[in-house]
């Protein structure tokens, strides 16, 4: 869970339809957070699978899921929850705002 708000990005760093790793010394979180740029806006999860644990920020985002690269299991942007086999268990997520021309990683859920 993030304790308090933490501005890990530029709107301009990350272009639309790519993602990024935010690493635990800029977070704060212990593990790495995935920050993806959709069509409708940033999402933070765990960056890492649940299935074998590669890095979810190489993977593409399709119908507000990120379908991890290596066996594509899906897992939904808005809630975690694994949707597709052989990814099983749900992933974190953290709340983002932008403000201005920053993205923020907030206190909350997760």
């Amino acid at each position: 869970m993030i304790e308090q708000s933490v501005r890990v990005a530029r709107v301009a760093d990350i272009a639309p339809g790519t993602a990024t790793v935010i690493t635990p010394e800029v977070s704060g979180h212990p593990t790495p957070i995935a920050l993806f740029h959709t069509a409708d806006g940033f999402h933070a999860v765990d960056d890492t699978c649940t299935h074998l644990g590669a890095s979810l920020a190489r993977s593409k985002v399709v119908d507000g899921e990120v379908d991890c690269w290596l066996h594509h299991g899906r897992f939904c942007l808005r809630t975690g929850e694994a949707t597709y086999y052989p990814a099983r268990n749900p992933l974190q997520v953290f709340p983002v705002e932008v403000r201005d021309d920053e993205v923020w990683l907030v206190p909350g859920r997760g």
